[in-house]
């Protein structure tokens, strides 16, 4: 037990041996960070593999996304932030310099750059998924977009990290700030415009209102999209023109997408004269129902059809139904068909008459004046 004891103090009092002012034991906690960054290393990257296979199985695209922008830098922190670790332990010198104060910014500074480098990797990651996804589509301005957002985000990305970087380096970073400021006020007022149809376009672009080829209805402007630009939108119209439409418009003014219509309406009334009796009009009545069930042209799901007024020369029935296609050319056809049908009907149809009373002279009145 005493021999124990012995062996105990002497290790403590190699642990407690000084070189450069550095004991053994500090030493040895050091070493056992740094060997502890490199081990954790080794366990992430030995983690990432198991990771990797199991979203390998999965259709999420954006878990393989994030794991790649993730895998490379969680690797490389680990040993960086074993020595940071490990510098901690020894007991730095403040004169002539502070040492530790020096090594706390510098490591701000790395940590800073690699949030700022992992931001940037996740915005190419983003990026690239939008920019493949923006290839199947009929529209170019996505096309256009992404590699505009790309490089704004990361621009933004790199003032910012700039910043802080020199924030953490004992810089003032307040006037450069202000001077930001003024210039990106005076910047954003000379191009107002400009930006709002850029956010326009943004905006056309995230909210699908319409694509090339859709034939849509905006503040008295009718005809077909041709082309969605940066900036602004042209308009084919049906009077063959092209109007061009600055995308800023878009956000601001109700759009009626005609194209997106799932069926046609048949709106309409016809009228059968008084002579038509009320066993004629309800066989009618069937008879233009029956017409709508049979054809396929018609939609049979909700349609109405009744007699529903005395006009002044005719007794009216409304008829209310949808055609199956949204084509212009085709709904013509089905709705001429649909009319045909009823007219083959064979009673009578009504049309504007009016009836002139003639009365008897009235006695007394003279047939001649002054």
């Amino acid at each position: 037990m005493e021999q124990f004891r012995a062996y105990e103090e002497l290790i403590l009092a190699h642990l407690k041996t000084e070189f450069l002012g550095i004991t053994v034991s500090q030493a040895l906690i050091a070493l056992g960070f740094i060997f502890g960054g490199f081990l954790l290393r080794r366990i992430v990257e030995k983690a990432f593999v198991g990771i990797a296979m199991a979203v390998a199985k999965t259709d999420n695209v954006y878990d393989d996304l994030l794991l790649e922008i993730v895998r490379k830098p969680l690797s490389l922190a680990c040993v960086p932030f074993g020595l940071y670790l490990a510098l901690h332990t020894l007991p730095l010198p403040t004169e002539p310099v502070d040492v530790g104060a020096f090594l706390s910014a510098a490591f701000k500074t790395v940590t800073v750059v690699f949030v700022i480098w992992v931001a940037l990797r996740f915005v190419d990651g983003i990026c690239g998924v939008w920019q493949n996804y923006a290839k199947r589509t009929d529209s170019s301005i996505d096309d256009m977009l992404v590699p505009i957002v790309r490089k704004s985000l990361k621009s933004f990305l790199v003032i910012v990290g700039g910043i802080l970087t020199l924030q953490n380096m004992g810089y003032s970073v307040g006037s450069l700030l202000a001077g930001f400021g003024l210039g990106g006020m005076a910047f954003a007022l000379a191009a107002k415009d400009s930006l709002a149809n850029i956010f326009g376009s943004i905006v056309i672009f995230l909210d699908r209102p319409f694509k090339v080829g859709d034939w849509i209805e905006m503040d008295g402007l009718e005809g077909t999209i041709e082309e969605i630009g940066l900036r602004t939108t042209r308009v084919r119209t049906f009077a063959n023109s092209l109007i061009t439409v600055p995308n800023a418009k878009w956000t601001t003014s109700a759009i009626n997408n005609w194209s997106r219509m799932k069926k046609r309406r048949i709106s309409t009334s016809i009228g059968l004269t008084y002579d038509t009796k009320p066993a004629q009009m309800e066989a009618m009545l069937e008879s233009i129902r029956e017409l709508i069930r049979k054809d396929e042209g018609l939609r049979n799901d909700f349609f109405l059809v009744n007699f529903n007024s005395f006009g002044p020369s005719s007794m009216d029935i409304f008829i209310y139904c949808f055609t199956t296609t949204t084509a212009w050319g085709e709904f013509l056809e089905v709705q001429q068909r649909f009319f045909l049908n009823i007219a083959k009907a064979g009673l009578e149809f009504a049309f504007p008459t009016q009836t002139l009373h003639v009365g008897s002279p009235i006695p007394g009145l003279s047939k001649t004046a002054g």
